[in-house]
């Protein structure tokens, strides 16, 4: 006898069920509406088929443009993150440029003091050479490791873009535009020039005007 009573209860659970979803649909497709501007009916309105397909075709165009915003947000988001991504490169490059210009001078001042000692005979002198030229192998090496080149452009045609010209001397065994002297050499960071090579550059010869008798 109790059969009957529970098959009731759990067919009356199911219609309880089946109406909450009914009106958690009804409600989300009311609130789609009312965010993209769409007119929904009453409850004692009915709408024709003609109706009911413009405010289908209203509610796929405002999909549409709900789409179309979110892939150009997903788009900027993404360049966005490319530009992040560049610039966390850049950083990694270029953060120890100042501290390698700084450290320029220090080379300079070390192959001064070796091209000074290279010149004497006295053994004093020579120990100290042989210190020197250790701790300029040490720089050039700690340089190279972090990709610090030197330019020493003798003998090559100028380039503006990595020498900057002091003067220039004609040169009869040269040619036009090359290098002929490197007073200071330059030095890249990572190819980008952090101090150009100063440098004399050859000229051609000053042509010569006949003089009238």
């Amino acid at each position: 006898m109790s059969k009957p009573k529970a098959d009731n209860a759990v067919g009356a659970n199911e219609e309880i069920e089946q109406e909450a979803q009914v009106e958690t649909e009804v409600d989300i497709a009311t609130d789609f509406a009312e965010e993209n501007g769409i007119e929904m009916p009453s409850e004692d309105q009915e709408l024709t088929l003609e109706q009911a397909l413009e405010r289908l075709e209203d509610a796929e165009e405002a999909a549409g443009k709900a789409k179309g915003d979110l892939l150009r947000v997903q788009a900027e988001m993404q360049n966005l993150r490319r530009r992040t991504e560049q610039d966390i490169e850049k950083a990694h490059k270029y953060g120890q440029e100042k501290f390698s210009i700084e450290l320029l001078s220090v080379m300079d001042n070390l192959e001064r003091a070796l091209d000074a000692a290279s010149q004497q005979e006295d053994e004093t002198v020579k120990a100290i050479y042989e210190g020197v030229d250790l701790t300029l192998k040490s720089f050039t090496d700690c340089f190279s490791k972090f990709d610090i080149e030197s330019v020493d452009p003798l003998g090559e045609p100028f380039d503006p873009q990595l020498h900057q010209a002091m003067s220039m001397q004609e040169a009869p065994d040269a040619e036009p535009n090359t290098v002929i002297s490197v007073m200071q050499k330059g030095y890249t960071l990572h190819g980008r020039v952090i101090r150009p090579a100063m440098v004399m550059v050859a000229k051609g010869p000053t042509p010569k005007i006949d003089e009238e008798v």
